[in-house]
């Protein structure tokens, strides 16, 4: 009836009957299963509606009527009507129609904004501008962020937060920046910044700013929420922030302050809170290596080919356990007791890393830790005093020092004639800045790039240490140098020699997680060798989108795993067969030899095949084994980007939850149909995905690989299954390296690399963490995550790194070694007991990214975090 009337000529009957439309539209309700009866007995008379409409005169009538049509439009799937009818109508309120309108309406804002110019929005943005309000209004804030962000306007939400919606507002966005692209994600992290600044949050505007990948805006950025917050209590607190992430804030001098602030950014205070948790959870008692092997548990068979042999290797393996077991300690069993007398149990290269342990066990102890390495540094023996260097570096790793003790000890080593000391003055230096930029260091560690005489071996750890120290900084300079570094190297020595990859790594540490900078970077490495671009090309892109769990750049990477790169070789080795036996089926002209030889006597056929009654002599079996390693080493070499394309997978996802377990999904495939050199990489991509994590599903299947025939996928999870236990004391992985260690018990290599992941498991008693993620897994710190990732590359060939004389690599973990510990203090910063809740996590209802504790129980700090 009310849409007859609509349709009469008499205008005086069409205000009431909107007016009766509009009540009953508004005055009805709707359940989850049904639309409102108004909008279903209206439905079947859209057409008739809207061609009234188009025959009316404008006037108020005429918009009324077109908000009428606007509310019918949501029953209707097609087009945009719902969005062009309410632009067409009047300006009531937008709440008078409810929710599941405005809903609609912001909807279809989305699809216009995409098939629409800019220049037809205008009454659009106008709409938006009363959306945004309502939903703020109606704890609605993720669909308003939702709106803005469709509009690219998202910096818009600052005007409409208040005390009570911006920090849900915050949040929501800071849940969303794992999931959409640059730029976008820097542009929400900014919005948050200025939202909590606007409110005083400083600290949590300190976390948005630590977020950025972009090193420089970082500093700025995290300066101005120094210079805002001028409170000096909440700038230590700050300042302890900025030192977690490990860099250093150039501070105005005059500032309040100014030295006790610098030295909270420089760690110098880590070590004497560590030390405090250590007494009171009464853990400062020394652990000898024999206190984490308990070889009294296990069966009682000889280590090492022999009982109570006194091994190298044993010693050596026992020296990284020390090293890690009593890490940041400042005193053990074995060094800080009678170091001189442990340290001749080692041979050559050994002697190096069992006095470079001392670092380990004195680490963050500059003043202290330094006086008990110097004595090693006047030693006659070039590898002890080479320890001793790289000991000086491994101390003040993660540690700010005026007076750049580590510069000052080891630059003068960087150009020694001496082959030990000149690699371990340039990794100390390395693990000492890394993360800092510093333009001094980077000068001192650049020169073997420069001087055109060093061996390639050296030019790798020169790369190697300047990537540590720019790590993320994008440094042109770096960059530069490396790359002509690589162009003037010969094309042939770049694929067989395997320290070049570190030339490749240096330029990937360099651009991590700036994947907006690293073009130039990538377009001329393609012009290097095909076997060596390929990998380097790889190992750099994985390296500028570390962490974003960019899917794109995963599926690329699958992709490349999933290429059979035997096809030219297989097809060489037929022709071969083919010209080989064309060969032998080929009539021999009798020689004189062979004339008078009897019917035992053996007959020489050609160069290669001796036969002897019928059979192939040992000399001819040994050829073809030792062909057959240089084939399997060819092929090894030239699928090498298949493995850097694996570790890359997980370089990439392990930012975010859904990510990582999708990347272990794709694991399990390529470790049941990949190439033995991508069977090799698995384990190492599971250790960076779960760094001190050590989740039981991974364990699993790092425990089946740890068995493999393969012997490097063996060797390669071991190490893993270390790394993922590092610093948790985890029982059952504990057990299983002690089954390990029984298995193997003939096996040196396999049982050396077993030790190593005990004493990683127990990495400071189980106060330590490798993993580079903090502040719950949402701040990324690239100084921590170079060395493990450098490690993890090197160990692609860890036959010929770990197992041979380079197993100082295993000394890049300190830049990634920090305390798992919570510590609160007053403003002189002296220790507070603070009564704190401990428990399992769940997410509260509605609250985006907030965290609540059930089932909790109160403790008293200090106390240790874990994963």
């Amino acid at each position: 009836m009310l849409v007859e009337r609509l349709q009469e000529p008499q205008g005086d009957l069409h205000g009431p009957t909107l007016e009766s439309l509009r009540t009953l539209i508004r005055a009805s309700t709707s359940s989850m299963t049904s639309v409102p009866k108004p909008l279903k007995f209206l439905r079947p008379h859209y057409d008739t509606i809207k061609d009234v409409y188009s025959t009316w005169d404008e006037g108020d009538n005429k918009k009324h009527l077109a908000d009428i049509i606007s509310v019918l439009a949501m029953t209707r799937s097609e087009g945009r009507e719902c969005l062009e009818y309410r632009i067409y109508g009047s300006c009531d309120a937008l709440e008078s129609w409810g929710h599941e309108y405005v809903r609609h309406i912001s909807a279809q804002i989305g699809q216009a904004y995409v098939e629409t110019s800019d220049e037809d929005l205008t009454p659009v943005y106008e709409l938006v501008q009363d959306i945004i309000p309502f939903n703020m209004k109606h704890n609605a804030e993720a669909e308003a962020c939702d709106l803005l962000m469709e509009l690219e306007k998202i910096d818009q939400i600052r005007q409409y937060v208040d005390e009570n919606t911006y920090q849900r507002v915050c949040l929501y966005l800071m849940s969303c920046v794992r999931y959409v692209p640059s730029p976008e994600d820097e542009e929400l992290l900014d919005t948050c910044l200025k939202i909590y600044c606007k409110f005083g949050e400083y600290a949590q505007a300190l976390r948005m700013t630590l977020m950025k990948s972009n090193r420089s805006v970082t500093e700025v950025s995290a300066h101005t929420c120094f210079i805002e917050c001028g409170d000096l209590s909440k700038q230590k607190q700050l300042a302890f922030m900025i030192g977690r992430q490990q860099f250093l804030l150039d501070l105005d001098e005059e500032i309040e302050g100014f030295e006790e602030l610098t030295e909270i950014m420089s760690n110098s205070h880590l070590n004497t809170h560590f030390l405090a948790l250590a007494r009171e959870l009464d853990i400062m008692e020394p652990k000898s290596p024999e206190d984490i092997y308990k070889t009294h548990l296990e069966s009682h068979r000889p280590s090492f080919g022999g009982a109570n042999v006194d091994s190298a290797k044993q010693n050596l393996a026992s020296s990284f356990v020390n090293g890690f077991v009593n890490c940041a300690y400042g005193q053990d069993k074995l060094m800080t007791t009678d170091g001189n007398k442990w340290i001749y149990k080692n041979k050559d290269a050994g002697m190096m890393s069992a006095t470079a342990s001392l670092g380990l066990i004195l680490l963050w102890d500059v003043d202290g830790g330094l006086s008990s390495i110097d004595k090693y540094l006047y030693s006659n023996n070039d590898h002890i005093k080479a320890g001793a260097l790289l000991a000086c570096g491994i101390v003040n790793s993660g540690v700010r020092n005026d007076c750049d003790p580590a510069l000052a000890l080891l630059s003068d080593y960087v150009t020694s004639d001496n082959l030990s000391m000149r690699i371990a003055s340039l990794l100390g230096l390395g693990l000492a800045y890394a993360g800092t930029n510093a333009d001094y260091v980077v000068d001192t560690l650049a020169a073997p790039l420069t001087e055109g005489k060093a061996s390639l071996e050296v030019l790798g750890v020169s790369a190697l240490t300047l990537g540590l120290v720019t790590v993320g900084t994008c440094n042109s300079d770096v960059t530069l140098s490396v790359l002509q570094a690589l162009m003037e190297l010969d094309g042939s020595l770049l694929v067989k020699d395997k320290n070049a990859r570190l030339l490749a790594l240096s330029i990937g540490l360099t651009a991590l997680g700036r994947y907006d900078a690293c073009e130039a970077s990538l377009e001329a490495l393609k012009t290097l060798p095909d076997s060596f671009s390929q990998f380097a090309t790889i190992l750099v892109e994985a390296c500028s989108k570390a962490g974003t769990g960019d899917v794109l750049a995963v599926q690329n990477l699958l992709h490349i795993c999933s290429e059979h790169c035997g096809t030219d070789s297989a097809a060489d080795d037929k022709k071969k067969e083919t010209k080989s036996s064309a060969v032998a089926a080929a009539p021999e002209p009798p020689s004189a030899a062979a004339a008078g030889a009897g019917a035992g006597d053996s007959l020489t056929v050609g160069a290669e095949v001796t036969v002897t009654d019928g059979g192939a002599e040992t000399d001819s079996k040994a050829k073809d084994k030792k062909s057959a390693d240089k084939k399997d080493e060819k092929k090894s070499t030239n699928n090498a980007h298949q493995g850097v394309a694996v570790l890359g997978i997980a370089l990439i996802a392990m930012g975010e939850e859904i990510g990582v377990e999708m990347a272990m999904r794709s694991y399990a495939h390529l470790l049941h149909y990949g190439e033995p050199v991508i069977r090799r990489a698995v384990p190492l991509g599971l250790a960076l995905l779960s760094v001190s994590d050590p989740k039981l599903k991974v364990l699993d299947t790092l425990s089946k690989l740890s068995h493999d025939a393969d012997q490097e996928v063996a060797l390669n999870a071991i190490l893993a299954l270390g790394i993922v236990g590092a610093g948790t004391n985890n029982a059952r992985l504990a057990a299983m390296l002690r089954q390990l260690a029984q298995y193997y018990y003939k096996d040196d290599s396999c049982l050396f690399m077993t030790r190593i992941a005990q004493g990683l498991t127990h990495l400071g008693k189980g106060t330590l963490t490798l993993s580079p993620y903090h502040s719950d897994r949402a701040i990324l710190s690239p100084a921590n995550l170079s060395g493990l990732l450098s490690l993890l590359v090197i160990c692609l060939d860890v036959k010929g790194s770990l197992l041979g004389n380079k197993h100082y690599f295993l000394y890049l973990l300190a830049t990634a070694i920090q305390p798992r510990m919570l510590v609160t203090l007053d403003e002189q910063l002296n220790p507070l007991p603070v009564t704190v809740r401990v428990g399992q996590v769940s997410h509260c209802l509605c609250q985006y990214g907030i965290s609540c504790i059930q089932d909790c129980q109160s403790h008293l700090i200090h106390l240790e975090q874990v994963h």
